[in-house]
C-alpha cells in the first residue's frame, strides 16, 4: 500500500494511450465501496473518455497553481480521461475520502491522476450535459503518466511549493514524519 501511495503523486502530463470506459467504471466501483459520512452516499459520477468532450472540457480547468509560468499540459499530454464528483449537496469530507480512493485505485493499475478543483463550475456542467441540481465537486483527470514525479523529503519551514527542475522533473516536498506528529501519548 505504501508503494501505491508514494505512485500516486498528481500528474498533469500524460501518454496518450486511451483509458476504457469498463475502467473508468472499476475506478467508481471502489469509490462505492469507500467510507461516506452516515452512509449517505451523496456523490454520483460522470465518466468521460470521449475526445470531443475531453477537450471541451480542458479549458475549464486551471492548472499547477505554484507553476505560475506553465498554463498547462500542451495537446498530446493532456487528459484521456475524467471522472467528475458531483452531488446534490456539498459533500466535502465525501469527496476526498471518494477522490483518493479513485486515485489509489488508478495507481494501483499504472494510471496517474491530477484531482481538479480549480475550474469553471458552471461552464464544465453545461460542457457535460449535467443536471441543474447537482453541484460539480470534483474533477479528475486521468491517464498514464508521461513525466517523472519525485517525492522530496522537507523539514518543518522548508519551503513545501512543487516545482520542476531544470530537466522538467516534477519534485513534490514533504515533510518527513518527525515534523509531522507533534505528540505521541
Amino acid at each position: 500500500m505504501k508503494d501505491i501511495v508514494k505512485k500516486a503523486r498528481t500528474y498533469r502530463r500524460f501518454k496518450q494511450e486511451p483509458i476504457s470506459m469498463e475502467t473508468l467504471e472499476r475506478l467508481v466501483e471502489l469509490a462505492r465501496f469507500a467510507p461516506s459520512g452516515a452512509n449517505s452516499q451523496p456523490l454520483r459520477y460522470v465518466l468521460c473518455n470521449d475526445e470531443i468532450t475531453r477537450d471541451n472540457l480542458f479549458p475549464c480547468i486551471s492548472w499547477a497553481g505554484a507553476l505560475k509560468d506553465w498554463d498547462g499540459p500542451e495537446e498530446g499530454e493532456r487528459p484521456m480521461a475524467y471522472i467528475m464528483l458531483v452531488s446534490e449537496r456539498p459533500a466535502t469530507i465525501n469527496t476526498g475520502i471518494a477522490a483518493q480512493t479513485i486515485v489509489l485505485g488508478a495507481m494501483s493499475q499504472g494510471i496517474g491522476a491530477c484531482m481538479l478543483g480549480a475550474l469553471k463550475r458552471e461552464v464544465a456542467q453545461n460542457v457535460v450535459g449535467l443536471d441543474e441540481k447537482y453541484g460539480i465537486e470534483l474533477l479528475i483527470g486521468l491517464g498514464y503518466p508521461g513525466e517523472e514525479v519525485v517525492v522530496d523529503d522537507a523539514r518543518a519551514g522548508d519551503r513545501l511549493l512543487y516545482f520542476r527542475d531544470d530537466k522538467d522533473v516534477h519534485h513534490v516536498p514533504k515533510l518527513v514524519l518527525e515534523d509531522m506528529i507533534i505528540k505521541k501519548i
